[in-house]
């Protein structure tokens, strides 16, 4: 699978995600999202993400990297670094705003995916969505993980469940790749950014506002 996206120069794709919280009275609440991303290597990506709380865009354009929160009304921007593999770094890093299972996207994703990796099984075959699918499961330290990859030709990821071990209840985030081409043929201009009439401008510590849970949710959630 790693072989196989990271050879992929153009890839689009659309997805539904799901985070969970766990409260103090230890309740579990999951938040939805859906969304698409569009990437180029090595250096351009554009992404999207829709939740009930939030609407938020991001474009780099190999230089700039803009975020538009359509819902509050502002956007941040700031110099962007040399390829998208280094961008997911700075996002979750850096900024504190993750792009949702962005590790599958990186050039080598093998690389980030096993690197803290104490145990790993095949579980065997599965079906999501009507395609035959190879399921994987993983264990850190902190968190067990699961991926599911699509069999034959195109082993592309086609679900991604983590859970951490470490907090209560053991809460779990969730991806599921609905859409997913290759070869797509771009537009001018699709990874610019203009910045829409009467937004305002702020300060890149401001992206944590425009993370997948909504101002105010209980902590404790599987980040």
């Amino acid at each position: 699978m790693s072989r196989y996206v990271g050879q992929q120069s153009v890839i689009e794709l659309t997805f539904d995600s799901a985070i969970e919280v766990i409260t103090p009275q230890l309740e579990k609440i999951q938040f939805t999202n859906s969304g698409g991303a569009l990437l180029s290597r090595p250096d351009r990506l554009r992404a999207h993400r829709l939740a009930g709380h939030s609407d938020v865009s991001l474009y780099f354009d190999g230089k700039t990297v803009s975020v538009h929160g359509k819902s509050a009304n502002g956007y941040a921007q700031f110099d962007g670094p040399a390829s998208v593999d280094q961008l997911i770094d700075a996002l979750s890093v850096g900024h504190g705003i993750a792009l949702p299972g962005a590790d599958l996207l990186r050039s080598n994703a093998y690389d980030a995916l096993a690197a803290d990796v104490m145990e790993a099984k095949y579980i065997g075959r599965a079906v999501i969505d009507d395609r035959e699918c190879e399921h994987l499961a993983f264990r850190n330290f902190d968190t067990d993980w699961q991926l599911w990859v699509e069999a034959g030709e195109r082993p592309i990821p086609r679900k991604l469940v983590i859970t951490s071990k470490t907090i209560n209840s053991a809460p779990q985030y969730t991806l599921r790749v609905k859409e997913w081409r290759t070869g797509v043929t771009l537009e001018p201009g699709v990874f610019s950014f203009t910045p829409p009439a009467g937004a305002q401008q702020l300060s890149p510590d401001a992206l944590v506002q425009f993370d997948e849970l909504p101002p105010g949710a209980p902590a404790g959630g599987n980040q």
